[in-house]
């Protein structure tokens, strides 16, 4: 089973890039995209059937922003598109599809880079999605998390940490949270858990020459609950082609859906 994450930073954008001749090739069994930026209005019938994919979307309320999809081969046995708080909701940044016994979200957690009152927006979230993430300990099913998670966790996940210690992204509380997420709820990175290699990274910034120097952040994760973690075999980062300000996080599960 191979699973692709990646923040398209406008699925319009990404399409003119190459990325659904990508997609093609890659012959995933399911990919979550982030940052769609679009409405459902302006679906391409590509875009609605991917290579013969099923395609499901959680739209923002506020146009050209924000917005989550999942494409899968196999049509999901429900989809969830209400996380249940119009915080998330209203901006699109939940979907979820189950499949059997597993369930496969598409996240796109807030960024505060913008101020204190996005950065405390970006808290507010991290506290819903914390008391989510406990109570589907106990339901007994399977999760895979996908998505853009806009935190960095640790020193060796972005290039720069002693420079942004201050910043929205790789605050303490930020790093702590996601701490908390791995060491206490039971959740696991599940590409660290394949790749402990330094300056594996998911974003660059467009300023400067962010890109073309690897200065970047790993944002981006697929966060997976113990049972299905451990059938994790092989992870990558798409690197060979841009589509977006962010790089497509693949991995591999010894699990068929």
């Amino acid at each position: 089973m191979k699973v692709i994450s990646v923040n398209l930073n406008g699925i319009r954008s990404a399409w003119k890039k190459g990325f659904q001749e990508w997609l093609k090739k890659q012959d995933a069994d399911v990919t979550c995209l982030q940052e769609i930026r679009i409405q459902e209005d302006q679906l391409t019938e590509e875009m609605r059937k991917p290579d013969g994919m099923t395609s499901h979307y959680r739209y923002a309320l506020k146009k050209g922003y924000a917005g989550v999809g999942i494409f899968s081969k196999n049509h999901p046995d429900r989809v969830i598109r209400e996380f249940g708080c119009p915080e998330i909701d209203d901006e699109g940044r939940f979907l979820q599809a189950d499949f059997g016994p597993l369930s496969i979200v598409s996240l796109y957690l807030p960024s505060g880079s913008s101020g204190d009152e996005r950065q405390q927006f970006k808290y507010t979230v991290m506290d819903l999605f914390e008391n989510w993430l406990e109570e589907r300990r106990q339901d007994g099913r399977d999760y895979i998390i996908c998505g853009d998670w806009n935190i960095a966790h640790k020193q060796i996940d972005l290039k720069n940490w002693k420079s942004n210690q201050k910043n929205s992204g790789f605050l303490p509380e930020e790093r702590e949270w996601m701490t908390k997420v791995f060491d206490e709820l039971g959740y696991v990175d599940v590409f660290r858990q394949l790749n402990q290699e330094a300056e594996q990274y998911t974003w660059w910034s467009n300023r400067g020459q962010a890109w073309a120097k690897n200065v970047g952040w790993r944002l981006d994760y697929q966060v997976a609950s113990p049972g299905i973690a451990e059938k994790a075999i092989a992870t990558s980062i798409f690197k060979d082609q841009r589509f977006s300000d962010h790089a497509p996080l693949i991995v591999e599960y010894d699990n068929n859906l």
